[in-house]
């Protein structure tokens, strides 16, 4: 797992808005290992993590395309049908907020499976330390807790 830049962008809901931008980052060769588009009443939310963030922001200004920029986390996921959940189960027990996940399909042969997280949450620290990644990025397994079914009712 790591951390990474990503670019969320709100455009209007239009044909042709999202190629435009896509293209323009396309001719300065800047590529994306993820992307979501999302339409969000009118408008189209687009995140995505770029590969030289230095150039797609020069590409955005000259565009005039208001930008944000935020960390999140970049996490493979094993290909089993519990993969993505036992990570959100890992957060939530301690307390970690996740704003918003989507994924991307890995072509670097790394992850079993070949799928990443891009995962937005409200402390990124306190993330990283509990899914296990130390300062000097190497990975340290820590324990699974299972949670605590609590009756409703």
């Amino acid at each position: 797992m790591q951390t990474a830049k990503q670019l969320s962008i709100s455009l209007v809901n239009k044909p042709g808005r999202l190629a435009d931008m896509l293209t323009a980052l396309s001719k300065e060769k800047v590529n994306f290992p993820a992307l979501c588009v999302m339409d969000s009443g009118g408008r189209g939310m687009v995140r995505f993590v770029p590969d030289n963030l230095e150039t797609a922001i020069a590409v955005l200004d000259r565009k005039n395309i208001r930008y944000e920029v935020n960390d999140v986390l970049l996490a493979e996921i094993p290909n089993q049908s519990n993969g993505f959940s036992h990570l959100c189960e890992r957060l939530a027990l301690e307390h970690l907020n996740i704003d918003y996940a989507y994924c991307s399909f890995n072509s670097s042969g790394k992850a079993k499976g070949g799928v990443s997280a891009i995962i937005k949450v409200n402390d990124l620290a306190k993330a990283r330390r509990i899914i296990g990644v130390n300062v000097n990025g190497r990975h340290k397994r820590l324990p699974m807790r299972r949670p605590v079914k609590v009756a409703v009712g």
